[in-house]
C-alpha cells in the first residue's frame, strides 16, 4: 500500500476489525502524534531559553516566568501523553490495540479515532468512572 493510500484510508466498521490494514493506520497516526508533540517540545525550550535571554527587566522577567510555568504544565501533561501513545503502541505489537482492558471487547473505531490511546469501551470507561465518583464522595 502506498503512502498516498494510507493517508486517504479511514478505518469502517465494514472491514474486518483490526485487520492489518486497521493496525497500520493506527500505529502512523500514533507515531505521527508523538513526532508533534516532541517537535512542539523542542521548539518550546528553545523560544523559552531565547525569552529569558532578552527580558530586561523585572517586570519583564516575572510574566516570562509565569508564561514558562505554564509551558512546562503543558508539557508535563504532554509528557504522560507521550506515555499512553508508547503504551498504546505497545499494545499494538502485542495485537492487544483496539480491544477493552477491562471487558476484552472491540473500542469502537469511532471511539478509537478520537482517542486512539484509549483501552477501554465507552461503556467500561463510563463504569469505571461510576465507580471512581462513588468511591471519591466517600
Amino acid at each position: 500500500m502506498s503512502a498516498t493510500d494510507q493517508q486517504e484510508y479511514r478505518p469502517s466498521d465494514d472491514e474486518e476489525f483490526m485487520n492489518d490494514r486497521q493496525v497500520e493506520y493506527f500505529r502512523r497516526k500514533l507515531l505521527e502524534w508523538k513526532d508533534d508533540i516532541l517537535k512542539q517540545s523542542k521548539m518550546t525550550i528553545g523560544q523559552m531559553q531565547d525569552a529569558t535571554l532578552h527580558a530586561p527587566d523585572a517586570v519583564d522577567r516575572a510574566s516570562s516566568e509565569t508564561d514558562h510555568a505554564l509551558e512546562l504544565r503543558t508539557r508535563d501533561r504532554q509528557r504522560k501523553l507521550i506515555s499512553k501513545i508508547d503504551s498504546a503502541l505497545r499494545r499494538i505489537d502485542e495485537g492487544e490495540y483496539g480491544y477493552c482492558s477491562e471487558t476484552g471487547e472491540p473500542i469502537s473505531l469511532q471511539r478509537l479515532e478520537a482517542r486512539p490511546t484509549a483501552t477501554m469501551s465507552l461503556e467500561a470507561q463510563e463504569r469505571h468512572e461510576r465507580r471512581e465518583k462513588v468511591h471519591r464522595d466517600d
